[in-house]
């Protein structure tokens, strides 16, 4: 569980995010020691913001690869942050490659297991424990997210929205497509 106090934050003090992200795909293998998670993030400079870096919010991921519409991108972290300078002026897809240990993660946020199934809890900012996010209430996403795992394991895949395709994988393994379009 999280320690200590979390910063209080007045609403007078409120500024927009230097971007928006209007749909998010997520695909997530699950395994509750490594579970592989690849978001893409449909991307849009907001121009009422100065000129910004885009900064996303992350905390306990393997950060593995990022790419901005689909070439290799310099980026940096700073503390729980992930920043990408020079980020395009036009729409982007970023793609975001990343691990997470869902056994391990006793915060009851973001991705974690109990009594052998898989659980998320994202609000109010548990969705930067499963990847890199503008993880903040004021980002609406359009969200698509598929499920793989085993299926005997694992025999429902179960996320918000409508159940927009399922089947089986190789080596036992299953999936399941959620389309949330709220």
């Amino acid at each position: 569980m999280r320690e200590g106090t979390a910063p209080l934050i007045h609403r007078l003090e409120y500024q927009q995010p230097a971007f928006w992200i209007r749909k998010v795909d997520l695909t997530l293998d699950l395994d509750p020691t490594k579970t592989l998670i690849t978001s893409k993030l449909q991307v849009e400079r907001n121009r009422a913001v100065p000129h910004a870096p885009l900064r996303l919010h992350g905390e306990e991921l393997n950060l593995l690869r990022v790419l901005i519409d689909g070439a290799s991108v310099s980026f940096r972290q700073e503390g729980a942050e992930l920043v990408i300078e020079g980020a395009p002026d036009a729409d982007f897809l970023l793609e975001i490659r990343n691990t997470t240990c869902p056994e391990k993660n006793t915060a009851l946020s973001g991705l974690y297991t109990s009594g052998g199934s898989f659980f998320t809890q994202c609000e109010a900012e548990g969705f930067r424990r499963i990847t890199y996010f503008l993880d903040r209430p004021d980002v609406m996403a359009v969200y698509t997210v598929t499920l793989r795992a085993d299926a005997t394991k694992y025999p429902v895949l179960l996320s918000n929205g409508n159940l927009v395709d399922s089947g089986s994988l190789d080596n036992g393994r299953h999936f399941a497509v959620w389309a949330d379009p709220f």
